[in-house]
């Protein structure tokens, strides 16, 4: 009782922690292709109403389809010509994602797996380390609003939340080909008839997202070369299911995901030169805190597993018989389990072994099956997960952000920003 009456108040100071990481991650990103290819795109619209209809270029496929990572550039530096526009349009999109998976999770849990959620996901460094201008970094929103739209129509069909279901899937295939991860989970809420669907919204929405991609299908009419890869791999769609090692690592990342085991670039790429110029100081340093991070994600490792195999144990027998749900509960984690089968049957189909961004939008998903693990044990271990988790997260976060591979205290990105458009967009033809 106390819990609730303060969760708010806890709420609000996690939230502020999680939004000041967020510009401090940013704040220090480091410019590689991946930012530059959105910010020539975006800049070119906002400064010389170029408009580029397609995204970014994929790792064995052609751009992304669509204009959506034109938009989120160009639009807020239009509205306020600052390198911050985009990047604070990102945060508020993080934001925006918490309150929307929140809103179920409050629908199906107590203000005690309320907070350990709030942690686990708007603290976590999977997610902190993300803020970074490119375009998986916007995943989870798509994430949020499927889960939402389609928790909203466990019980009755809605035109509105079955358009925003088919917009959270049409979007999110403008920015990232893991859009595919989210259309099958849709096919087996259909299927399993945990959903109850309006097709008038479903049609809407897919002509609307046919609209927005209207001045993507002129580009390719008018450049095919945008469809495929620059290097001819020689891959195929169904690669993966041909060798065993990428299903199996994408399992792994699902683990990975529900644990405390961070990507290598977050994690294993510190040298402590900002602490000291000696030598023997940073190699220090780096070993101890290498063999802190991995010894930390092995163990909780164990635990994403025996959360994993609970949601198996629950829904044993269950998981393809055509039948609505009978609990809320059951509902959230034939829902994780709909992600999982994405991941299996997205991994199947890849030309190329995924790495960690590649299925980051199935992370709020991963996260779930300790809401149920760790429930029973709330009552005794609540406080110490708390302080533990935020502590070290604290502490993993401000490491990323400050040295990492992706992120160097002495990185400044506005300068960085606002040097590479004078070089790369106002002096362009």
């Amino acid at each position: 009782m106390h819990l609730e009456k303060n969760f708010t108040t806890l709420q609000i100071l996690l939230l502020m922690l999680g939004l000041g990481l967020s510009l401090f991650y940013a704040s220090h990103q480091i410019l590689t292709g991946d930012q530059t290819q959105m910010l020539f795109k975006g800049y070119m619209a906002a400064y010389k109403d170029v408009w580029i209809n397609y995204g970014n270029a994929a790792s064995a496929v052609g751009n992304v389809p669509g204009s959506m990572l034109t938009y989120v550039v160009a639009l807020p530096v239009m509205l306020f010509d600052s390198p911050w526009s985009p990047m604070l349009l990102l945060i508020f999109l993080h934001l925006v994602s918490y309150f929307l998976l929140d809103t179920v999770i409050k629908d199906i849990f107590k203000a005690d797996i309320r907070l350990v959620f709030l942690i686990i996901y708007w603290l976590n460094p999977w997610f902190l380390f993300e803020n970074i201008l490119y375009n998986p970094s916007y995943l989870f929103f798509f994430s949020a609003l499927h889960f939402y739209s389609a928790y909203k129509q466990r019980e009755k069909s809605s035109f509105w939340y079955s358009f925003l279901h088919m917009l959270s899937i049409g979007l999110a295939m403008q920015f990232h080909y893991s859009w595919i991860i989210l259309s099958i989970i849709s096919l087996y809420l259909v299927y399993r008839k945990i959903v109850k669907v309006n097709w008038f919204g479903v049609v809407f929405g897919v002509i609307v997202i046919g609209i927005s991609l209207i001045p993507y299908l002129q580009a390719v009419m008018q450049n095919s070369s945008i469809t495929k890869h620059a290097d001819d791999t020689g891959r195929y769609i169904g690669w993966g299911g041909v060798h065993v090692y990428p299903v199996l690592k994408s399992f792994i990342y699902w683990l990975r995901y529900g644990s405390f085991f961070f990507p290598n670039k977050l994690i294993m790429s510190a040298h402590f030169d900002w602490i000291s110029s000696v030598h023997m100081v940073q190699l220090i340093l780096t070993y101890l805190y290498k063999a802190l991070v991995i010894a930390v994600g092995v163990a909780t490792l164990y635990f994403s597993y025996k959360a994993n195999r609970l949601l198996y144990d629950r829904l044993k027998g269950r998981l393809f018989v055509r039948e609505a749900s009978s609990s809320k509960g059951e509902w959230l984690l034939l829902y994780v389990f709909g992600a999982l089968l994405g991941v299996f049957i997205s991994s199947i189909l890849s030309p190329i072994i995924f790495s960690y961004w590649h299925l980051i939008i199935v992370f709020p998903f991963a996260i779930m099956p300790f809401l149920i693990y760790f429930k029973p044990y709330s009552k005794n271990y609540l406080k110490k997960f708390v302080l533990f988790t935020v502590s070290y997260f604290l502490l993993i976060n401000i490491m990323g952000a400050i040295d990492s591979r992706k992120y160097d205290i002495k990185v400044n990105y506005v300068n960085d920003v606002n040097a590479y458009v004078a070089k790369s967009v106002t002096v362009s033809k």
